[in-house]
């Protein structure tokens, strides 16, 4: 069984790290926060800092919220790249910067380890089913070593490309989700304003050309009012703001983007940033003047 390290044991990353321990492999461990009780008494071993995890680990994974949590563990006091040794290697699979993650991947590859972007997508119920979709920027080489982990973790694996290229594609599917919400939000808010019942509205949809996860997931949670979070508002925006940075540097519009960027501020503005991403449809409900429900 091989020594694995996992730094980032929030919402994701405490059942990622949990599959890796049920396989049998030998886990060591760091969070900001207090390492669940759970990963601890299933065999999992506390570390106190970055850089002890990957001086006991021959694998790091890494699973924090945004580009500077990412710089934190792998570059300042402590950190991972403190403890690495040649033939590491190192798996950031947050949601990060593409631009910057190639950064951070010349730095641990002049170290003589790999570095592989592996961010993921399927929110916390795809992370405890272990049937998140992950997305990959490495060697072939190096994602075939470390393929046999994402497979405990997730279900569809994808090699995109080199360094950046998980990244990018993370991004692109935060783009997707995050119009697909506004796009679900406005048309029940719509439907529920002309009084018509948007639940059997958004059964109709189903059957049509509409359909999509975001419709099913989010529509769905809207009209039971259930806001707790699978995904943090506050995290989509931060995604959203990798890549309208990310279109910027390559002198790209991404106008619809921007105008669900906007949404979210809107959401920061009345509280709910730290609601699931489905909340989205309470600042169109303000405007609006309307509240989505079913009328059953």
């Amino acid at each position: 069984m091989a020594k694995l390290g996992f730094i980032g044991l929030g919402i994701m990353g405490a059942p990622m790290a949990g599959h890796l321990i049920n396989a049998g492999h030998t886990l060591y461990l760091n969070t900001r926060s207090k390492i669940p009780s759970k990963l601890l008494e299933n065999g999992g071993i506390e570390c106190s800092t970055p850089k002890e995890v990957a001086q006991n680990a021959d694998i790091i994974f890494i699973m924090v919220p945004d580009t500077p949590d990412v710089q934190k563990v792998l570059f300042e006091e402590n950190c991972v790249a403190a403890g690495l040794s040649k033939g590491k290697y190192v798996v950031d699979m947050s949601s990060i910067s593409p631009i910057e993650t190639k950064e951070f991947a010349v730095k641990i590859n002049s170290l003589g380890c790999e570095y592989l972007d592996a961010p993921v997508s399927g929110g916390e119920q795809g992370a405890i089913d272990a049937c998140l979709s992950i997305m990959v920027g490495a060697t072939q080489n190096a994602f075939e070593t470390i393929k046999p982990y994402f497979e405990i973790m997730g279900k569809t694996i994808t090699l995109i490309g080199e360094n950046g290229a998980g990244q990018t594609t993370k991004l692109a599917n935060q783009i997707a989700v995050a119009l697909n919400i506004q796009a679900v939000s406005e048309a029940l808010v719509f439907a529920a304003k002309a009084g018509v019942d948007p639940q059997k509205v958004k059964d109709a949809l189903m059957g049509g050309s509409a359909q999509s996860k975001a419709l099913a997931v989010q529509g769905q949670k809207i009209l039971d009012r259930n806001f707790e979070p699978g995904f943090r508002i506050e995290l989509h925006q931060k995604d959203l703001n990798n890549a309208l940075n990310s279109a910027k540097a390559l002198n790209i519009s991404l106008p619809n983007t921007a105008n669900v960027f906007q949404s979210f501020n809107s959401c920061f503005a009345n509280g709910i940033q730290k609601e699931d991403n489905s909340a989205l449809v309470k600042v169109l409900e303000q405007m609006a003047n309307c509240e989505v429900r079913s009328n059953n």
